[in-house]
Parts: C-alpha cells; sequence; structure tokens
C-alpha cells in the first residue's frame, strides 16, 4: 500500500492478458496497483515451482485500479488482479469483475477478512489501517502539541497542516471518507469536512503524491505539511539510525482497509491465476508481506517484523462500516464530499 516502486511497472496496460507465448511458454499476467513491491526471488521461486511466468501490470492507486478492472471486464488486461480492497470491493463484485475461486489454503486466516457477497471470489491478501500519520520532530521542534483525534484537525492551531487524497480517486482517501462517516454518521461528515476545509486542509489525487511530496517527513524531504492520511504501518519505515521512528500513526483515527486477490472474469490463463492467488496467500509470501509491501499479512501465525512491533503494531480498534452500508452509501458520500470540499 504504501511502497512507492512495483516491480513490472513498467509494462503496458494495452492488449491481452496471459495464457502462452509464441514460443509456448505458460504466462499469467497479475494486474495490481503501484505498490506491488514483492522480493524478486519471490517471483522466480513461484517460476520455478510452478513452470509458469508471472507478469506483473501496475494500474495506479486502488481506486483507479479499480476503475481499470471495471473499464476492461469484457476483455479484461489480465488473468489475476490484486489491489482491490475493502472500500472499492463491492463495486468490483457488483460489475462482475471477479469470477469464483478462493484460495486453497483460505481457511488459514484470509478468510476472516472475506468482503460480504464475495467470499467464492475474492480471498484476503493483507490489512492495512488507514490512519493519519504525524510527523513527530515538526511538532516537537515548534512546541505544539500533535494532534489525537479528528476532532483536532479542525483547531487553529492545526490551520494549514494536513493533506489527504480525493476519495474519488484513492483507497486510502477513501478509507478516510469512511472513517468520517463512521464517526459522525450520514448527518455529521459533511459539516466536518466543511471544518477541514476552512482549516486549510490540502487534497490530492493519491497516497504518493500526499505522502512523499506535501508530507513533511516524507520521502521527498521538502514537503510542508507535518499531517498526511497514510496508514498505521508507514512509522515503520521511517525509523532512523538511532532506533526511533521519524512519524507516528494516530491510532485513535484509523479505518480498517484490506486488500483482495481474485480470478478475473474472463481471463484466458484460468488455471495459472487460480496459482497466483494460493501463492499470495503461502507462507512463504505472507512473511514478505509487511517488510515489502508496508502492509499487515492476512494469514495467521505470520511473525511480524521487529521493527513493526516497536513502532507499527495493527491498530486492535479500527472504525469499520458494514460492507452493504459502503455499497449503499460510497458514491453519495463521494459526490457530496465533492460538492463540500471541491465547490
Amino acid at each position: 500500500m504504501v511502497a512507492t516502486v512495483a516491480l513490472g511497472a513498467g509494462c503496458s496496460l494495452v492488449g491481452g492478458s496471459g495464457g502462452s507465448d509464441a514460443g509456448g511458454e505458460r504466462k499469467v499476467v497479475l494486474v495490481t496497483h503501484n505498490s506491488f513491491s514483492p522480493p524478486k526471488e519471490l517471483l522466480e521461486d513461484f517460476q520455478k515451482r510452478t513452470g509458469v511466468k508471472l507478469e506483473v501490470r501496475a494500474s495506479g492507486d486502488g481506486g483507479a485500479l479499480t476503475n481499470q478492472l471495471v473499464l476492461t471486464k469484457s476483455n479484461p488486461i489480465g488473468d489475476v488482479a490484486f489491489g482491490v480492497d475493502s472500500t472499492f470491493a463491492s463495486r468490483a463484485l457488483d460489475e462482475g469483475v471477479f469470477q469464483p475461486y478462493r484460495a486453497a489454503e483460505g481457511d488459514r486466516g484470509p478468510q476472516r477478512y472475506a468482503p460480504q457477497g464475495g467470499q467464492d471470489r475474492l480471498t484476503a491478501v493483507d490489512v492495512g489501517d488507514v490512519c493519519l500519520n504525524v510527523d513527530t520532530g515538526w511538532f516537537q521542534q515548534r512546541g505544539v502539541a500533535e494532534p489525537k483525534t479528528l476532532d483536532d484537525l479542525t483547531q487553529p492551531q492545526y490551520k494549514d497542516l494536513l493533506v489527504a487524497e480525493d476519495p474519488a480517486t484513492s483507497s486510502p482517501g477513501l478509507a478516510f471518507l469512511l472513517a468520517t462517516v463512521a464517526k459522525y454518521g450520514e448527518n455529521g461528515y459533511a459539516d466536518y469536512w466543511t471544518r477541514l476545509r476552512g482549516n486549510g486542509l490540502k487534497v490530492t489525487s493519491g497516497w504518493e503524491e500526499a505522502y512523499n511530496q506535501d508530507f513533511s517527513a516524507g520521502t521527498g524531504g521538502k514537503g510542508q505539511r507535518p499531517i498526511v492520511v497514510s496508514y498505521a504501518s508507514s512509522p515503520a519505515f521511517t525509523i532512523g539510525d538511532d532506533g526511533k521512528p521519524r512519524t507516528k500513526a494516530l491510532l485513535d483515527t484509523c479505518y480498517r482497509q484490506v486488500e483482495y486477490a481474485g480470478v478475473l472474469a474472463n481471463a484466458k490463463n484460468v488455471d495459472d491465476a487460480r496459482k497466483v492467488v494460493d501463492f499470495l496467500v503461502s507462507p512463504e509470501f505472507q512473511a514478505k508481506v509487511a517488510e515489502s509491501m508496508y502492509v499487515y499479512p492476512a494469514r495467521e501465525g505470520v511473525t511480524l517484523p521487529e521493527a513493526w512491533q516497536r513502532a507499527a503494531p495493527l491498530p486492535e480498534r479500527s472504525a469499520e462500516l458494514p460492507a452493504d452500508q459502503v455499497k449503499a452509501g460510497r458514491e453519495r458520500w463521494v459526490e457530496q464530499w465533492r460538492k463540500t470540499v471541491r465547490g
């Protein structure tokens, strides 16, 4: 979710999906988001064990990925997809993007996160709670208390400090919108966004721009805003030479987000696509999920890296809305957000 380089991101998004190439080599195309970045040796091992060449095609943020899958469902751009998350899953399911299949070892943990109405088509691969993150050094240097709650962000001392993502184009942006709906209800969330807008909110199209360009502790190093909508796992990747993270997730602001994998309807190489879904929840892959993709594994019994245990434990209490409520309200909430924030 939070990684910035995708393996295979340079692959074209045009043309058909997998099968066998002119030389008879078996190939399966995995369509994913820009944050899919497992160790290269994992993919090489998959090819050695199965005889299947895995081609990775990146398609932007999780929201952009979902849109692309919906638009190309009749002639899919791949065989299997990973990265549609719980905020967008109902749309993909309603549009018939995925065909029936769930991982052979889905009962080892992933199925506890299965989406309502999609238990037979989607398998959970990871969990990545969306939370506000703060640049702790920025606040310490200025003697300003860090915010702790959503309400704090509307206070004068935090004016012009927050950058968030557009919920219409970004999965963490949508998750943050849902967090405000869960907190303030359908009758109160728009007023909350009105107050955020009045307090200098900045909105970007996606996570990479918000975190790496606008966030003061992002990888770009030139951001002006010390509060960003990111993930509970993000602080684990800001640990300095002193062993301390430069950022902190505000755990009272989190919203639970789950990412899924599934075989695409009308895929050309269904059998090998199923092998990819199984691979994504295998012990080998799940053991690398945290350190390579900044998310928590969906499989039970997987030990988190030591840095995560210290700086980024999985939040115990994250906001969630029932899938049927998200399905019924998502488009309406996003449209109201657009009118409120964009004008």
